[in-house]
């Protein structure tokens, strides 16, 4: 008889290895898009699918995030996954690029006002960091139903257009619009502010009005392909520069554009070359504790994602509840800003407790992000913030000045800003470590985030704790209609500091799990590093100071 096999190992559950899951299988409903069906009639008309297109058109092989992909799913009913669109950053022979991809499976690719935040936020990437943006339209114009938050307002539809014609004139940032499907009324705008139009044959209509609008307003009669069809566009009108023959054609012809670029003036940021971290990516998920409010040891953390696990820390025996160094991620250098779990003690001193930013944290990381900056280092803020220290003692000490110096030199800091939420990303601290108000230009969050100004806990003693205090100094209990109140604001409270709510609104870029971490972030930054000037605000300051 043959020996037994040894029995599997058995995986350790995690919180974080259970969220992960939970994540995946979301994400994976969501790539889905419209289903089935709607995919084989997509097909039927000769054309592939949006993610089908963008995963021809990216490097095969090469790590690719999608931004935002996570967005509106909690709202319709389901009807909106991804928003409509495909937003996603990657890279096309080696360049890194941007690219903005309409799915017909939802609606026949129509704008949810979620579409308007998804598509703005991915041409604030390109203008930020002036990388080429790529549209692939396929899609039947604004979601008439949801027209009062699409059409109007400083952040409608309108801003997309705005936002190219700014590409465009000041920025110098490359505009590639392939029409791969109908493209009408305003929307129709967004590939003729683009520098090159691509129409393919049969499938593709670009229009003010498509052929029904024509007739009913002008009593007209004319089919679409003659009216907007890629013939038209391209020996008619003008206003298309290459017709191809498929989707297929269309996604080489793009690539083939890409490739005839001039490089990029890249920030000359110290790269030696990528190192494997000292820990692999899936101790993180043992290393991160059950319980959110427990500590766990964040140098261990920082071995799983930096190169060779090492950090070059910075006033290291002083303010520990927060970690300060340069290091590698890849290759390139950053300055890491990290919150430390757990209990710091120091001799004669009472006790500070990690993840808190006191007036001594405050001071030594203002003056780290300005060495940083001076020095043209990129900043990878690893957040687990639960606030700034409260009370007399840090009051007396100063920490609403040197807070605030924090929170400026973080914002003033013209140098790439990634971002990482481990766990806590609460009340001022958040905004401290770079939150999304500061114009990071990524920002991550594992599964196990959790936003929003205080914990469901906190939040019952805000609300209750005088009810609570009075029934106690009458030897009351909370009767059973105030224990449901209160657990009914927890339960909600803990629905809002999920991170894939935030996702949801756009609060977050993506959620990755933690093996995806170390591509994440050497992606980002690779992103952020195609420009040398300051990376402040989606395109003004920049425009002016460079």
């Amino acid at each position: 008889m043959s020996p037994e096999a040894p029995p599997a190992p058995v995986e350790k559950a995690s919180r974080l290895r259970a969220l992960a899951a939970e994540l995946r299988e979301l994400e994976t409903k969501l790539r889905a898009g419209g289903g089935p069906a709607k995919i084989k009639k997509q097909h039927e008309q000769g054309k592939l699918t949006a993610r089908e297109r963008v995963g021809l058109l990216l490097d095969r092989g090469a790590y690719a995030q999608e931004i935002g992909l996570l967005v509106a799913y909690d709202q319709y009913e389901g009807a909106a996954p991804a928003a409509g669109v495909v937003t996603t950053v990657g890279r096309v022979g080696g360049r890194e690029c941007v690219v903005v991809a309409n799915d017909a499976t939802v609606k026949a690719g129509s704008w949810w006002p979620e579409t308007i935040k998804k598509i703005l936020r991915a041409q604030e990437i390109a203008m930020r960091s002036r990388v080429p943006i790529i549209y692939l339209v396929d899609s039947a114009g604004v979601n008439l139903p949801y027209q009062g938050g699409v059409f109007p307002g400083q952040y409608g539809a309108a801003r997309i257009f705005y936002y190219n014609s700014i590409m465009r004139r000041y920025l110098r940032v490359p505009q590639v619009a392939a029409v791969m499907g109908p493209c009408v009324a305003g929307g129709a705008y967004l590939p003729a502010l683009s520098d090159i139009i691509i129409m393919v044959e049969k499938t593709s209509f670009m229009g003010l009005g498509g052929a029904n609008l024509v007739r009913g307003a002008t009593g007209q009669t004319i089919d679409n392909e003659s009216l907007g069809g890629a013939r038209t566009h391209t020996e008619v009108s003008g206003v298309a520069h290459y017709r191809v023959e498929s989707d297929e054609a269309c996604v080489e012809k793009i690539r083939e554009m890409v490739s005839e670029l001039p490089p990029a003036e890249k920030a000359r940021a110290s790269n030696t070359g990528s190192r494997e971290a000292s820990r692999p990516l899936e101790d993180l998920y043992e290393l991160i504790p059950e319980d959110h409010r427990h500590p766990y040891d964040a140098r261990e953390v920082l071995a799983c994602v930096l190169d060779e696990g090492h950090l070059d820390e910075f006033q290291a025996d002083y303010a520990r509840e927060i970690l300060t160094g340069h290091a590698r991620v890849r290759g390139i250098q950053v300055g890491v800003i990290a919150n430390s779990r757990g209990l710091v003690r120091e001799k004669g001193k009472p006790p500070k407790f990690g993840g808190i930013i006191y007036t001594e944290s405050a001071e030594k990381v203002a003056y780290f992000i300005e060495t940083c900056n001076r020095q043209r280092t990129p900043l990878l803020f690893i957040q687990d913030v639960s606030g700034f220290m409260v009370g007399a003692e840090a009051e007396h000490s100063g920490i609403i000045r040197a807070g605030a110096r924090f929170v400026e030199a973080m914002a003033t800091a013209t140098v790439p800003k990634i971002v990482l939420t481990i766990n806590h990303a609460s009340g001022a601290g958040y905004y401290a470590m770079a939150g999304q108000g500061f114009d990071p230009d990524f920002i991550f969050s594992w599964p196990t985030g959790r936003m929003g100004v205080m914990e469901g806990d906190s939040a019952v003693q805000a609300i209750y704790g005088t009810q609570l205090e009075k029934l106690k100094r009458e030897g009351r209990e909370p009767d059973e209609r105030l224990k449901a109140e209160m657990g009914r604001v927890r339960e909600d409270y803990e629905q809002q500091l999920d991170a894939r709510y935030a996702a949801a609104r756009g609060y977050v870029d993506a959620c990755v799990t933690p093996e995806e971490t170390r591509d994440a972030l050497e992606l980002a930054l690779s992103v952020s590093l195609n420009y040398a000037g300051p990376h402040l605000g989606q395109f003004v300051l920049p425009a002016v100071l460079a």
